[in-house]
């Protein structure tokens, strides 16, 4: 039977356990089966942005903690595995024959993804065979010969042709150099394999280019403000440029109705508020919280009074509110 290849490690079953959640709990929260929550926690299942950011909210982590880190035992687990795998390729010559695979890849004007297709591989899979990590299974070696319109006795003989005239030994240099940074504590390379190699640095960095933390949820007659970004939401618009987004859970019980429930109010931090602008309005030093502290927060309509000095209003009941924050609220998008 094919090993499962380790795809995306990451710290989701440290965490789970830390935070005493049963697998099962998961699975039901994150509407996913036993089976790919397992798969999941042990890296060999993708999962979609979707199921990453929901994953983090259930677990009440942050995005980054899903990743693993060189001091995490998850990564010392992850590279003895690849210790492993890489010594028993280098007696089964799989890096001369991933060596030789990549260099007819190139002769042929192919890129890994079209070459990965037409094998009837994932481009993970085929990714790993080229830099000699992962060994060849027999049903797998004719639609590869197959893909470059050779047998495969062809394909064997070119790669042995190859190696043989020394033609192979710049890219078997380039392949350990590669696999090596994985290995090596602080290797620039080392820390996008962490993130489980392209699958998992495309997923991460997607992810985070989308997110903006959820700063307030409701409490009582109020908010409940805190700096932190353990919880995180898609946002509905282009970060592009904008670093100062973020959102709260409005609280139904002093907006009078105006405001759907299972709504998310999102403010931009460095957005002018002016009358007639919605806000959300903090009773403290925004630029002085940290992620230890809880303040009041509340959801007002911006005014102005006779001698042109800005408040915000509230109703259920009608309450003027001064306070030391104010920011914009730039959009309201329903659940």
């Amino acid at each position: 039977m094919a090993q499962e290849e380790i795809i995306f490690p990451n710290n989701i079953r440290n965490i789970r356990l830390a935070n005493g959640m049963k697998m099962t709990e998961l699975a039901r929260q994150a509407g996913l089966s036993l089976s790919a929550v397992s798969k999941i926690e042990k890296g060999v299942r993708r999962l979609n942005q979707k199921q990453l950011l929901n994953i983090c909210n259930i677990l009440g982590c942050k995005l980054s903690d899903i990743f693993i880190k060189e001091t995490d035992d998850v990564a010392q687990q992850w590279q003895s595995e690849i210790k492993r795998r890489l010594n028993d390729n280098e007696d089964g010559g799989l890096k001369i024959f991933g060596s030789g695979l990549r260099k007819i890849r190139q002769i042929s004007g192919k890129t890994i993804a079209n070459a990965a297709k037409e094998a009837g591989m994932t481009l993970s899979v085929y990714h790993k065979i080229e830099v000699g990590q992962r060994e060849i299974y027999e049903n797998e070696i004719e639609p590869l010969a197959k893909s470059f319109a050779m047998t495969v006795e062809g394909l064997f003989e070119k790669i042995a042709t190859m190696y043989k005239s020394g033609e192979l030994n710049t890219q078997i240099n380039k392949v350990k150099e590669r696999v090596k940074s994985v290995l090596e504590p602080g290797n620039p390379l080392s820390s996008i394999d962490m993130h489980g190699g392209l699958y998992g640095a495309k997923l991460y960095d997607s992810a985070r280019k989308k997110l903006v933390p959820v700063f307030g949820m409701p409490s009582g007659k109020a908010i409940a403000f805190k700096k932190s970004d353990k919880t995180m939401i898609v946002a509905p618009i282009s970060l592009e440029g904008r670093s100062g987004i973020y959102a709260v859970m409005p609280n139904q019980k002093r907006l009078g109705g105006f405001i759907p429930e299972k709504s998310y109010v999102f403010a931009d931090v460095d957005a002018e508020v002016k009358p007639g602008d919605m806000a959300v309005c903090i009773d403290a030093d925004f630029n002085e919280l940290d992620s230890d502290t809880t303040v009041v927060a509340q959801i007002v309509s911006v005014r102005q009074d006779s001698k042109g000095k800005v408040f915000g209003q509230i109703v259920s009941p009608e309450e003027k509110i001064t306070a030391q924050t104010m920011h914009k609220v730039i959009m309201i998008v329903m659940e």
